[in-house]
């Protein structure tokens, strides 16, 4: 299939424009765009050997365009390769934009992308989304000339036709095809809707998964629908959020677990909770490992905090380190995939009785996997507080605040000259009066996950890459460990 005039010049440009960029420049292990701009995660795959992660992407600038699919493959979810722009808005039905998706292998070896298409955005009354269908090689696709398959006038009267988006497909052990889609109810806002088909071309509106019922956000977006140790879980990622219980207002993400009976299309919701803390995640998608891990990763940005200009590189953003994702106690807990241990280049250590501000010569380092460990036994410590990517003016700072039970991620002094939030406080209970944090940073971010990984908090930093001082500090004497692997 040979690619339309648009798309190779997308495929041109990026090969052309990649080619002039320092890998210096971006992160050792984490996906970054071979150029221009960035954001959702779509299509995560494992297809014939490799890991396929597709993306929102508009190579022509660093700034939000015409949506296109960018394109990598991974053989171990730390190395990624480029591959060449998957999919360009050139056909009637994505005109204005090839909005995000998701990828599944067909009974005939062949992948198919499913995306929303967008028409008329400049026009209020007839602008529309659908969802469209690719198929291909895992390189190279053809979108279907019938799409779009899902229109939105499949949908019932009190359903939106303009914010109708992002399905998540997967096939069901009968080879027929499911797909959840974001969506905005006119009285119970954000909402999810499920469609099923026998061919991934004709499809039937089923029911509705679950809903905001303003509680949790207007908007409903990026729907991830799949069974995990036994429960049924949904991630959504809501838009335009008030604040409430866990939940910072704004763009968040949410995991909500329960039961699925399918034949009533009835979710029965069971816990919610934020899946990330942080300031920097939004628009996670899962894919099922060979090995039946269920691997999620996020686009590690947010809507409210990338309007940076001017933009530091000729790429703008990058994805989050995949995470192995397990449900316990209706918590979702998120652990760095373990094939991060493949880039560990040394095992230093470091232990100590810990009160005032202390340095450890063994620990310190900017692209590193760090675990800390804090025994408060005994101890009348009421704040606890570690300084990382540090230089003589920088640092960010992650403090345990004892009497409020609280750990407060403070980015304030990291370099940054944003009016946005720099300080976030997350409720942490102590297991048998210990805390562990774990943080995996890579120049110019930071994800942390707290004990098992039942809370999980990302950001990202802007200071210098050289600034790579780790300090700590108790202010009464408490029992510290500390292990890091720098990651080459």
């Amino acid at each position: 299939m040979n690619p339309s005039l648009l798309l190779q010049k997308a495929r041109d440009y990026e090969q052309e424009q990649s080619a002039q960029i320092s890998p210096a420049s971006r992160p050792l292990f984490h996906l970054t765009p071979q150029v221009g701009w960035m954001n959702d995660p779509n299509g995560f795959c494992f297809y014939q050997g490799q890991y396929h992660l597709f993306f929102q992407y508009h190579p022509y600038s660093t700034q939000w365009g015409p949506m296109h699919w960018g394109h990598a493959v991974s053989d171990d979810l730390v190395h990624w390769q480029p591959c060449p722009c998957a999919l360009a808005p050139d056909t009637p039905a994505d005109a204005d934009g090839c909005f995000s998706g998701s990828a599944v292998q067909m009974s005939d070896g062949r992948l198919l992308l499913i995306y929303t298409g967008v028409t008329d955005m400049q026009n209020p009354v007839d602008y529309h989304q659908d969802q469209c269908i690719a198929i291909g090689d895992g390189i190279n696709f053809e979108k279907f000339s019938g799409n779009p398959v899902i229109k939105a006038s499949l949908l019932p009267d009190a359903f939106s036709r303009h914010d109708f988006r992002d399905p998540k497909i997967w096939r069901e052990p009968d080879g027929t095809y499911r797909v959840v889609a974001g969506n905005r109810h006119q009285t119970q806002c954000g909402t999810i809707v499920l469609f099923r088909s026998d061919n991934a071309v004709d499809w039937q509106y089923v029911g509705e998964i679950d809903s905001s019922l303003g509680e949790y956000g207007q908007m409903w977006e990026c729907p991830d629908f799949f069974t995990l140790n036994g429960r049924q879980v949904l991630l959504v990622s809501p838009q335009e959020m008030t604040a409430r219980d866990d939940f910072h207002p704004g763009y968040g993400t949410v995991v909500v677990t329960g039961s699925f009976d399918e034949a009533a299309c009835r979710f029965t919701r069971e816990s919610i909770h934020p899946i990330d803390f942080g300031f920097s995640f939004y628009a996670s998608q899962t894919t099922l490992a060979p090995d039946g891990r269920r691997i999620m990763v996020a686009w590690m940005e947010n809507w409210e905090t990338c309007r940076l200009a001017p933009r530091p590189h000729p790429w703008f953003s990058q994805m989050t380190l995949p995470r192995e994702l397990s449900i316990e106690n209706d918590r979702l807990l998120q652990r760095p995939v373990r094939e991060i241990e493949t880039l560990w280049q040394d095992d230093c250590r470091g232990e100590i009785r810990l009160q005032g501000d202390i340095t450890l010569p063994e620990i310190h380092g900017r692209i590193i996997d760090m675990t800390v460990d804090v025994d408060f036994h005994s101890s009348d410590c009421q704040l606890f507080s570690m300084d990382v990517a540090k230089d003589s003016a920088r640092y960010v700072r992650i403090s345990y605040e004892a009497d409020r039970g609280e750990l407060v991620f403070d980015r304030s002094h990291c370099g940054t000259v944003r009016d946005i939030v720099h300080i976030r406080r997350i409720p942490v209970s102590l297991r048998d009066n210990r805390l562990t944090l774990r943080l995996v940073m890579d120049r110019e971010s930071i994800e942390l996950f707290v004990g098992d990984g039942e809370i999980a908090f990302t950001a990202v930093i802007p200071s210098s890459p050289e600034a790579e001082g780790i300090s700590f500090f108790a202010d009464q004497p408490v029992h510290l460990t500390a292990r890091l692997h720098h990651l080459g």
